[in-house]
């Protein structure tokens, strides 16, 4: 967009947090709000959850709109658009197809569901999935996030981040209890980061969902940001 030497319009200024392009930032945000709201939204909606004025929110929806991410309802709600959908399924090729032949030894050995997540952000995406055999067997949708405080791929990805950090992390996320064994407190959860250290492996146990539990490691030598497969049974 043309700008006098002397300013910028507002769209295109620079993110002062990361040295990116602020409209960029603003746009991706909505587009995440609107996942977290279901899909569809009011604009209201998005100002108060952003703190956004609506004028700065039309401007950006509009122009996802144009692009074909998101669409306006006939009650004048927007919602995510079908182009996302070619992204999702690209991004989720790219970065699970390498992990299947390994995934699919797992289950060949151990007969139970194999995962790979990593951490995006401050949460755990699942990207990549092998089912068990059996017809009772854990299922993980590709693509879901959860918080890492409560699942065995996250102590895994968090063991040798430093305590600091993950306590900056936790203080972002929160830690709502998931059952009645989910670690709810910071230090609890370094004290099983500590567990994880010196055994090598995390464990999941029933603290995500009661009846389920999950071995993880963290994948050696993998780029950033950390991948890590898991191995998930059924408690019993």
């Amino acid at each position: 967009m043309p700008t006098s030497s002397a300013s910028t319009t507002d769209a295109a200024k620079p993110a002062a947090s990361s040295g990116g392009v602020q409209s960029l930032e603003r746009a991706f945000d909505l587009l995440e709000r609107m996942a977290d709201a279901g899909g569809e939204v009011g604009l209201s909606e998005l100002s108060a959850s952003s703190g956004l004025p609506l004028p700065t929110i039309h401007r950006l929806m509009r122009t996802l709109v144009a692009c074909g991410y998101v669409r306006q309802q006939p009650n004048r709600r927007y919602a995510l658009g079908p182009r996302l959908i070619r992204l999702g399924e690209s991004a989720s090729r790219l970065l699970g197809t390498w992990a299947r032949p390994y995934l699919a030894r797992l289950v060949e050995e151990t007969g139970e569901t194999a995962n790979m997540a990593l951490l995006d952000g401050d949460e755990i995406v699942y990207v990549a999935q092998v089912p068990s055999k059996h017809s009772m067997r854990m299922f993980t949708e590709v693509g879901r996030r959860v918080l890492p405080h409560s699942t065995g791929v996250g102590k895994a990805l968090l063991a040798h981040v430093p305590p600091d950090e993950v306590r900056e992390l936790l203080a972002r996320t929160g830690m709502p209890a998931a059952t009645e064994k989910t670690i709810t407190t910071p230090d609890g959860f370094l004290e099983a980061l500590e567990q994880v250290r010196r055994a090598g492996y995390a464990v999941d146990d029933n603290e995500q969902e009661i009846g389920v539990r999950c071995l993880a490691v963290p994948v050696p030598d993998s780029p950033p940001p950390p991948r890590s497969p898991s191995r998930d049974r059924r408690a019993g």
